[in-house]
């Protein structure tokens, strides 16, 4: 088996095993493929999959016709029920996964009629995020942040249940006493934070460095941590680019003198990997043949792997390496790896605190 390691000296992808060359790559020649975005144009996982639809129709064999097919609706949910329930088992129609598609899963909502952890994952795309506060809060970094443990902390977001319930759960770990202001995306919330209507807030890392780090060089915002970022055996290390501020893990322990363990952490982790880790998901439906899996993820390694790639990724989706080849299978699993009890434990905890009812 051919090793790719794909950007592990900078810790910010799994390593990179490519698939078996044994394996029969299939002749896309004169098909079509449709990629189901399960949201509208223009949003950011509709522009994740139209910046690898070009290198997709050049990569496979064949060169077919690639297509995406918006299916907006149900914040994910409608595409995704629709993938599961119709998509053809030949490689000809695959599907783009966000945070929210595998929230909705974990959670149990009844509306996601849809099963995740039998599709096939094909490659994964990293984000980072970046909890920042008002700097007239009086603290002068994370270490200081028990300080703030009686001081009620507005913080924005759209929802419980959203991307947000990541932040929500670990400021609830560090024992953060917050007061939610409900129905803001993370641009109104970042707009909010300007105006001082809330006085913490956390962008992901594209939006952090184009719209709140300016704040911070005029010192109206102060960067506390980040989530951080996978290494290769699945420990959360520091984000490559914000190396300088601790993660979620680190400043646990410095709030609480020792490391985060037990099921209130395995569960912030699976939902970390669903959220950030591996926000982004191409998968094949669950009954693809080994060959296909197989094609679609030779020819995201080839993507991956091609000079100027990292540097044009950057620009458009983010400045993480992809998780390709069958470094995917590991995030996945630990996705998936949601036991029973603790999801009824996260249930509970989002009914008693945001009245979220399962």
């Amino acid at each position: 088996m051919n090793k790719l390691v794909f950007g592990l000296a900078a810790g910010i992808a799994l390593s990179v095993s490519t698939i078996s060359t044994t394996a029969m790559a299939q002749d896309f020649s004169g098909e079509r493929v449709e990629w189901i975005v399960p949201f509208k144009e223009g949003g950011g996982t509709d522009v994740w999959a139209r910046f690898f639809l070009p290198k997709v129709t050049e990569s496979l064999p064949g060169n077919p016709t690639v297509v995406i097919k918006n299916i907006p609706g149900g914040g994910s949910i409608n595409g995704a029920n629709q993938f599961d329930a119709r998509a053809k088992s030949d490689g000809t129609n695959i599907f783009g996964s966000t945070a929210s598609t595998l929230f909705y899963y974990l959670l149990g909502d009844k509306r996601a009629r849809y099963e995740p952890k039998d599709w096939q994952a094909v490659f994964a795309t990293p984000t980072g995020g970046v909890l920042y506060i008002n700097p007239e809060l009086g603290i002068r970094d994370a270490k200081d942040l028990a300080k703030l443990k009686d001081t009620e902390l507005a913080f924005p977001s759209l929802g419980p249940t959203s991307l947000d319930l990541v932040p929500l759960l670990a400021m609830d770990m560090l024992g953060l006493k917050i007061k939610p202001v409900f129905g803001m995306d993370r641009s109104a919330g970042r707009l909010a934070f300007e105006r001082g209507e809330v006085n913490i807030d956390y962008q992901t890392s594209a939006p952090y460095i184009q719209k709140v780090q300016p704040l911070v060089d005029q010192g109206t915002a102060l960067p506390l941590l980040t989530w951080g970022i996978l290494d290769d055996n699945g420990n959360i290390v520091r984000d490559p680019s914000f190396p300088d501020l601790p993660t979620f893990t680190e400043v646990y322990e410095m709030v609480h003198g020792k490391k985060p363990e037990g099921q209130v952490y395995d569960v912030w982790k699976t939902f970390f990997i669903a959220g950030f880790a591996a926000q982004k998901i191409m998968f094949l439906p669950k009954d693809a043949s080994a060959d296909t899996l197989n094609t679609y993820r030779e020819t995201m390694v080839k993507i991956a792997s091609q000079p100027g790639f990292k540097e044009e990724a950057s620009n458009a989706i983010g400045d993480y390496d992809q998780i390709v080849g069958k470094s995917i299978e590991p995030a996945v699993k630990m996705i998936f790896s949601l036991s029973d009890e603790n999801k009824a434990w996260i249930q509970s905890w989002l009914t008693k605190n945001y009245n979220v009812k399962f």
